[in-house]
């Protein structure tokens, strides 16, 4: 069994925000595999199906993003999954906006959501899946993002309509890329998709 876990946070004020991304990937993959969030538990909501013949159990937690380690510790405990077998998808400031990078490991790069799972699992050697939504002052004249804005204002302010034929991009190739890790592993997944 494997847990795909979006991070993000609960409630309709912060849904379609940068910093929701993760919830965002894990409902794309919801509706991509007819897989249906129908239950709330260990702090969070499930939904349990099948993606290319592996059982899998979608998660958003709803503890809020920098409290994400303790749903996902409850879920590996009950379940008995090993850290390998969790994928975690986030929102990254320090990747170009639309580019997706695999990792098998590794710290949690100034990220409060990954930075729970981390000290919650007392290991960082769990797949992710960051989803690059940039930096304002990257964006630059044209983006609808202002340059000035504050990092912690930008995580959290809705995508606009210029940017959603980016963001579909990047949902169907995080779908893409959870499809390779099922099937053929994380490395063979970090090949396909962490070149330029």
């Amino acid at each position: 069994m494997w847990l795909i876990v979006g991070l993000g946070n609960p409630g309709t004020k912060h849904k379609n925000t940068r910093h929701n991304i993760g919830f965002m990937a894990v409902d794309y993959l919801a509706e991509a595999n007819g897989i249906r969030f129908n239950k709330s538990d260990f702090k969070s909501h499930l939904g349990k199906g099948n993606i290319l013949g592996r059982e899998v159990i979608l998660v958003k937690p709803q503890t809020f993003m920098n409290l994400s380690g303790e749903a996902v510790k409850l879920l590996a405990n009950y379940f008995r999954l090993e850290p390998r077998n969790i994928v975690v998808i986030y929102d990254d400031v320090d990747l170009e906006f639309g580019a997706i990078r695999i990792r098998q490991r590794g710290g949690s790069g100034g990220h409060k959501g990954i930075e729970s799972i981390i000290e919650q699992l007392e290991t960082n050697s769990f797949p992710r899946i960051r989803l690059g939504i940039g930096r304002p002052e990257d964006r630059g004249q044209g983006s609808g993002v202002r340059g000035q804005m504050d990092v912690a204002e930008y995580v959290l302010s809705p995508f606009n309509s210029e940017e959603a034929d980016t963001v579909l991009t990047m949902l169907n190739r995080t779908k893409e890329a959870v499809d390779v890790i099922l099937k053929d592993g994380v490395e063979k997944a970090m090949n396909r998709f962490n070149t330029r």
